[in-house]
């Protein structure tokens, strides 16, 4: 094969910003690069873009015709939980009915679907959790993740990947979503005390992680469920204190507190995180510690405000 003709969608977001320009930078990858905006977001990646709002199954199909995709990297969808708990119909039709519009495209043309996928899938009361474990996830946004899942799988046999993560955090150009490392940072350079649950554990995953997980699965041709995260499991409060800490601000502004203090919050699985023997054992993953990723965060902050 001379190139892997790769279709990202979504990547003007968070992940698919990192993923366009870790593919773009490899002469194995003719990339496209899709999103519903109008233009890129991002300045730094050679190669295609084209507008694409995945929820319409005949700009899709136009796509798979005039690119002809080997591969498919869908990282387009609905992550913020609360909205998708109001806006139903909204997250069902990126989270799942796109998906499987994505799997059927990609089964007629032999072309292999990666799909980004996340911890909420799980309850929480369990983790860290490996790729064995049984999905049972306890909101909406989890559950239209899940039937994504569930539509991968029709891409045909052997031809997909699922990529399961938790609690991305990094920087982007002109994001339409922060992520919670930037916004604790932010709001606490502006001297504002927040309100943080202790009883919610993760293991946060720096972008650039993710995005190199996601390069080895392609490179590897990997198939099947890849759990691909940090290593480091902390609360969301020792998250925020860790973010203070590295980024020199005051650590006494936040405030440890239950997942009842906010009595209308969507319900969240308490204890996710993930077990990645498996990317490390097959792929080679090799994640950065918490610390150096908030590092990594606070030099490229300083580098977008020194550009």
């Amino acid at each position: 094969m001379l190139f892997n003709r790769v279709l990202i969608t979504g990547a003007n977001g968070l992940l698919g910003q990192a993923l366009v320009h870790r593919l773009s930078q490899n002469r194995e990858y003719d990339v496209l690069a899709t999103a519903r905006d109008d233009a890129p977001r991002f300045e730094d990646g050679s190669c295609g873009y084209a507008p694409l709002d995945v929820t319409q199954p005949d700009d899709v199909a136009q796509i798979f015709e005039d690119f002809t995709p080997n591969v498919v990297v869908n990282c387009a969808a609905m992550t913020d939980v609360g909205r998708c708990d109001e806006h139903r119909s909204e997250a069902w039709a990126v989270n799942a009915r796109a998906v499987k519009t994505l799997a059927k495209h990609c089964r007629t043309s032999g072309a292999r679907l990666v799909q980004v996928s996340t911890d909420f899938v799980f309850n929480g009361k369990r983790g860290p959790y490996d790729e064995q474990a049984r999905p049972d996830p306890v909101n909406y946004y989890g559950r239209t993740k899940l039937a994504g899942e569930n539509a991968v799988r029709e891409a045909g046999r052997a031809n997909w990947a699922i990529v399961r993560t938790v609690l991305l955090y990094g920087t982007g150009r002109d994001l339409r979503r922060s992520n919670i490392v930037l916004w604790v940072a932010d709001q606490l350079s502006q001297g504002e005390s927040l309100h943080i649950v202790d009883d919610q554990h993760r293991t946060p995953t720096h972008v650039d992680d993710l995005a190199d997980g996601i390069e080895r699965l392609l490179h590897h041709e990997a198939t099947g469920i890849y759990h691909v995260s940090g290593a480091d499991m902390v609360s969301v409060y020792e998250l925020a204190g860790a973010v203070a800490q590295e980024f020199g601000l005051d650590a006494s502004l936040v405030e440890p507190v239950p997942s009842s203090f906010f009595e209308d919050a969507v319900e969240r699985p308490p204890r996710t995180g993930f077990v990645i023997d498996k990317a490390r054992d097959e792929l080679d993953y090799d994640p950065r510690p918490l610390d150096a990723g908030l590092r990594d965060v606070q030099e490229s902050l300083q580098g977008f405000s020194g550009s």
